[in-house]
Order: C-alpha cells, then sequence, then structure tokens
C-alpha cells in the first residue's frame, strides 16, 4: 500500500515540536506591556520606596527602554542607579551613573549623578554620618574613598551653587582626614613592631601632603617616640618642639596613643 511521506511525522519532528510549545506556554507575561511610560514610573518609584529595589531595578530598566530620548528615561536612570545602591550593588550603581554622565553631559542633574557617585564610593556606615562604630574609613581600603573625594570635588567645582554641595564639602572634609589617618594609621602600626624609620617615614608623609587636619597631631607625636627608640634624642626634641607648638594641649604628650574605644573622628 501507498504511504505518504507527509503522512507520519518522525518521533524527532514530534517532540521538538511538543518542546517549542511547552517552551512558548512557560514564557512569562510582561506585566507591563500595556502600561504607560508614566504608570512604569510611578510602579517603579513604588517600590523603591517600599524598600523593595530589586524590584524597582528592572522596572527603571523597562521605562528607560519605553520612554527613550525623554526626561523621563534619564530620570529612570539616575533613580535605577541609586535603587542599585541601596540594593548593595554599588558596581552597578557606579556604572549607571557613568552612563548617565557620557549620554547626558547637558542634563540639568549631572550635580545629583555626581553627587551620587560620590555617596555610593563614600558610604561604608562609618563616621559622622552613620552609626558610631569602632572601625572608622582610615583603616580600610582608601581607593573607594578617593574616587568618593574626586567626584565631590568635581561637583563643588562646575556646580558652586548645587544643592547638593553643602554637603559635599563636608564630606570632603572628612575624606581628606580619613586619608591623613590612614598614612598615620599605617605609621603606628610600623611603629608598635618597631619599624621606627618606615614608622617616620610614614608620618612625615602625612605631613607632607595634609594640612590642618586631626591627625597631623598624632603623626608628630609618632615622630617623637620612633626618634627616641631610636636613639636619637635632637630630631626627638625637634619634632617635639613642633608638636607642642602646633598642639599645645596635646593629651598624646600625657597619655600616649588613643585606645581602639576612642576613635579619631570623635575630636570633631
Amino acid at each position: 500500500m501507498f504511504r505518504s511521506k507527509l503522512s507520519v511525522l518522525p518521533v524527532w519532528a514530534v517532540l521538538c515540536a511538543s518542546a517549542l510549545l511547552v517552551g512558548c506556554s512557560s514564557t512569562k507575561e510582561d506585566k507591563t506591556a500595556n502600561w504607560s511610560p508614566n504608570k512604569i514610573y510611578t510602579e517603579a518609584k513604588d517600590e523603591a520606596d517600599s524598600g523593595a529595589y530589586d524590584k524597582a531595578v528592572p522596572l527603571y530598566e523597562k521605562l528607560e527602554g519605553r520612554a527613550a530620548g525623554t526626561p523621563l528615561a534619564q530620570q529612570a536612570q539616575l533613580d535605577k542607579a541609586y535603587a542599585q545602591f541601596k540594593a548593595g550593588d554599588k558596581p552597578a550603581a557606579i556604572a549607571t551613573i557613568d552612563r548617565f554622565m557620557k549620554l547626558h553631559p547637558a542634563s540639568p542633574a549631572v550635580d545629583y549623578a555626581l553627587y551620587l557617585k560620590g555617596v555610593v564610593n563614600f558610604n561604608d556606615d562609618l563616621g559622622m554620618f552613620a552609626s558610631l562604630t569602632r572601625q572608622d574609613l582610615a583603616e580600610r581600603d582608601q581607593k573607594a574613598a578617593k574616587e568618593s573625594f574626586l567626584a565631590f570635588k568635581e561637583l563643588v567645582t562646575r556646580f558652586p551653587a548645587s544643592r547638593y554641595t553643602p554637603d559635599a564639602r563636608q564630606r570632603m572634609n572628612y575624606i581628606v582626614n580619613s586619608l591623613a589617618q590612614y598614612e598615620v594609621h599605617v605609621a603606628r602600626y610600623y611603629y608598635q613592631r618597631g619599624a621606627y624609620l618606615a614608622a617616620i617615614n610614614r608620618a612625615q608623609l602625612a605631613l607632607a601632603d595634609y594640612r590642618e587636619v586631626p591627625a597631623l597631631e598624632e603623626a608628630l607625636y609618632i615622630m617623637v617616640k620612633s626618634y627616641d627608640a631610636l636613639g636619637m634624642p635632637q630630631l626627638r626634641d625637634d619634632a617635639q618642639r613642633v608638636l607642642t607648638s602646633n598642639y599645645p594641649k596635646s593629651e598624646f604628650l600625657a597619655k600616649g596613643f588613643r585606645t581602639k574605644d576612642d576613635p579619631w573622628w570623635k575630636v570633631w
């Protein structure tokens, strides 16, 4: 009996067709398909306001595409960066901010973008801008602090009248103090391990690079102690004269090094 070649499908073809049908049926429905850009933004903002930043981010991403070329899309980018930051994905937040500034260099929101970039790099739940932790910024990696400073510096230089500039200046002051204290922290580390020349060199670096910051008092004290340990009385006395001249009420000469329970930023 004649049998048509088309009357029977090979088994593999049936299986492939079934897989395609299953795949189509399991495709996740896009609930935003018929939403207006304004509705997407409202939903994203509601998610962010409730702390669901992981849900807000994909909504902001959809909005970027739906409202491309509009101010709303720019707003979505910045809000997405903030949501990424709050969700703990700092690298993604920085990448989003950098992309925003590259695509929209003339945007009126560039000052906020710079401020946010500074905050993302700055924020470590430390120091005067957070709860009283016992580990200060000076004891951590300084790369982020330096990048934060550069972002804030660009902000205050380009946008001196920005609403974000006053806070940026305060944070810059804190960062400068922390960077100076970092050098002193290393100098103290060397001193406590008997590496007195290394301690002196690091303390001198802090004195050469920074001006009028609290950390310099301890830098001079480390030099006094290190020169004394090396049996160099003339240099020790010179360092002590500079210390007492600049800090006549210095507690280091009376009490020695601060304890771990007395963070350096408490002098503020």
